[in-house]
């Protein structure tokens, strides 16, 4: 089958008879410049508000121009920068039928001084720039998706920024105790790991409550939170080091008030946490692909929810290569003459997708037999051995074609067919 080209499709897009409308979106007014297949301007810039009424503005002022001018067919060009894009670009979506593309940010940053030879910058010469990015066909679809997947991707966002949220307040408290209690680590090595530490941190995170409570105090509060016998061994270790702690002696009521709202907050954080990652299940199951893709060794729930909140839809691509393109694992390299270098990969995609196949390629090369065995294999072989993070990006690559094959051809997991003959047979050669 003859391999498509996008580039040439995206130029034919464009033809005499196409309006292109290059938008740069701000959170209050917005600039609108429009542009016909050769570039040409025609009318002038439009400034419009950021609401409904601005939008109805837009959408007259381009019927308008159409009719004048004879266009036929209207393509609308924006940055996807921060969230303002959306409400404007699912406006003309569902409400005017109007095609809608997105131009890279960076593009349109390295292209506003072709014409002007000058590093000026303004919303309305943006808004030029990205429509002519349009009638060169430097642009991609837009992707809004109004489905189960449009669900897993909003749970996906709140996750990442739940779990952020828990690490600062982890950090933040750490800090105090840098400065109370530096030595508690000595007593608990991970402080938000087991049930008995949470609860010292909860009711004495500082030298001077535990050295109040003594030895026989410190083991009671422990048990309330432990139901198993915890060893007076750990109470007493508690106390002999909080005897010789550096920690400061000043401001103690307040660091103990600090941390208990902290634990109180973190508290409210996790339980937040385990009732998105069950929505993100039930989202999961909803699109009829979780029983394929929770057959792979290693795969779990929320990683895999996650992933496809980034994705979205796995039918929509063509191949899993635009999978990887979306993640940014496409390599690059900077050659010139005799001078090669070597190849990385571009992460020009989505950051937190490729957070996530890093995830869930650390645990595949532990637990799935032949992740592990092709993650061993790139580390060790004879020509051009690669390094590990390198080998879990190629395992993640992986697990976006794994992903691809089992959602288009609804299939479980086969260890016979994860690899191809070719790496077959380097794999047992090696």
């Amino acid at each position: 089958m003859k391999k498509r080209n996008h580039s040439n499709e995206k130029l034919e897009a464009v033809t005499f008879k196409t309006l292109v409308v290059g938008v740069d979106i701000a959170k209050h007014n917005q600039w609108a410049r429009f542009v016909d297949c050769r570039g040409i301007e025609h009318g002038k810039a439009l400034k419009f508000e950021n609401n409904k009424n601005g939008f109805h503005t837009i959408l007259t002022g381009i019927y308008e121009m159409c009719k004048d001018e004879g266009f036929n067919n209207v393509i609308v060009g924006m940055e996807p920068t921060g969230h303002y894009w959306k409400a404007f670009a699912n406006f003309l979506l569902k409400q005017a039928k109007i095609t809608v593309v997105l131009v890279n940010p960076y593009h349109t940053k390295k292209s506003k001084e072709l014409d002007d030879n000058s590093q000026t910058k303004s919303d309305k010469k943006d808004a030029l720039v990205i429509a002519k990015l349009v009638k060169d066909g430097r642009y991609f679809e837009t992707y809004l998706p109004h489905d189960i997947y449009a669900e897993l991707r909003g749970l996906t966002t709140a996750r990442t920024s739940l779990n952020k949220r828990k690490k600062s307040i982890k950090n933040t408290i750490t800090a105090v105790l840098d400065e109370y209690f530096p030595e508690l680590t000595k007593v608990f090595k991970h402080p938000f790991a087991g049930k008995a530490s949470i609860q010292v941190l909860r009711v004495c995170p500082i030298p001077k409550r535990i050295l109040e409570l003594g030895e026989e105090g410190v083991l009671t509060e422990i048990k309330k939170a432990v139901k198993k016998t915890v060893g007076r061994k750990k109470a007493h270790q508690l106390v002999e080091t909080a005897k010789e702690s550096i920690g400061v002696d000043y401001g103690e009521k307040a660091a103990i008030f600090k941390i208990k709202q902290l634990m109180e907050e973190l508290d409210l954080v996790v339980r937040q946490l385990d009732e998105l990652e069950k929505e993100m299940k039930s989202a999961l199951e909803e699109t009829g692909l979780s029983e394929y893709l929770l057959s792979i060794p290693g795969a779990g729930v929320v990683s895999m929810a996650s992933c496809l909140g980034e994705l979205g839809n796995p039918l929509r691509f063509e191949d899993a290569r635009q999978m990887s393109r979306m993640a940014g694992y496409n390599l690059i390299e900077d050659s010139s003459g005799k001078n090669k270098s070597g190849t990385c990969i571009s992460k020009r995609g989505r950051k937190n997708l490729r957070c996530v196949l890093y995830q869930m390629s650390l645990t595949m090369v532990a637990t799935n037999k032949e992740m592990k065995e092709l993650y061993n294999y790139l580390k060790t072989r004879e020509n051009n051995p690669l390094k590990k993070v390198q080998a879990l990006v190629v395992i993640g690559k992986k697990i976006l074609t794994l992903i691809f094959t089992l959602s288009t051809k609804k299939e479980y997991y086969n260890p016979e067919k994860v690899f191809g003959e070719v790496r077959k047979g380097q794999l047992k050669a090696a």
